[in-house]
């Protein structure tokens, strides 16, 4: 199924367009407030569910995902784990965390991903064992469904290569993105003729649950590999349908598909 709602990982709508992810460990009760772009609507959500947050958790400084940092921290008097790369742009980080280190989020292990190109310190944080049969991963603004991230402070590069270092994790990850981006999203592949017929079952999917007014995140990462394309930019078919070259670099291909989706 390309959604889930597990019962410990909890969506917060958020302004416009944002999701707040909440996980929280019934074995301890402990309950990490992912990206909370405001506090307000969080704690009102925290207290339906007859929870009180342990630590807030950051994956990159933008207004959006941080705002509500300091209510929450203050309030609860809890720690703010975030990237150490950001120790300037984002207040009182008080667990600072590099690639590749392995740390506790609600007491469930998690490993830090380096992705940047949204910008040049974000950070993914990925469960493995946060749910039953399957991983999260909390991926901010790089990986959203059928899309990701406008890059905005690192390079094309960068921020293929940290597309790719999402893909690698286990299929039965589930990718809990910052935004509600699904429908646009599914509006520019759509207009790829694109023939992957994952890709069009992705897409009636979305319409389908935009129209009904219903969430498309979380979302099965097997389910993105087969249908992103932005998770596919050194793959035969994609490049034949943006009508380039085949022996054209993965990086330039990734380039053509996101420059023309901030073109869309």
């Amino acid at each position: 199924m390309s959604r889930n709602n597990p019962a410990n990982c909890i969506r917060i709508p958020a302004l416009s367009d944002n999701y707040v992810w909440v996980l929280h460990n019934p074995e301890t009760n402990e309950v990490a407030v992912v990206d909370p772009g405001e506090a307000e609507t969080v704690i009102s959500a925290l207290n339906h569910h007859g929870l009180v947050p342990t630590e807030v958790v950051n994956t990159h400084h933008h207004f959006d995902h941080t705002d509500g940092n300091q209510a929450l921290c203050d309030q609860f008097d809890i720690p703010l784990t975030a990237p150490a790369s950001e120790l300037s742009r984002i207040d009182k980080i008080t667990n600072p965390v590099r690639h590749g280190d392995r740390i506790k989020i609600a007491g469930y292990d998690a490993d830090v991903i380096e992705t940047p190109g949204h910008t040049t310190g974000h950070v993914a944080f990925y469960c493995p064992d946060a749910g039953e049969d399957y991983g999260i991963v909390f991926a901010g603004d790089t990986l959203f469904s059928l899309g990701c991230g406008r890059v905005f402070e690192g390079t094309m590069q960068e921020m293929w290569s940290s597309l790719k270092a999402l893909r690698d994790l286990p299929d039965n990850t589930l990718v809990c993105g910052g935004h509600e981006y699904s429908a646009a999203n599914a509006d520019y592949v759509a207009s790829l003729n694109w023939s992957r017929p994952e890709a069009q079952d992705r897409i009636d999917e979305i319409r389908a649950l935009s129209k009904d007014g219903m969430p498309t995140l979380p979302v099965m990462l097997a389910i993105e590999k087969a249908a992103n394309p932005f998770l596919n930019c050194d793959k035969e078919d994609l490049i034949t349908a943006l009508g380039l070259d085949l022996d054209t670099d993965e990086t330039d291909v990734f380039t053509a598909l996101r420059e023309g989706k901030d073109q869309f």
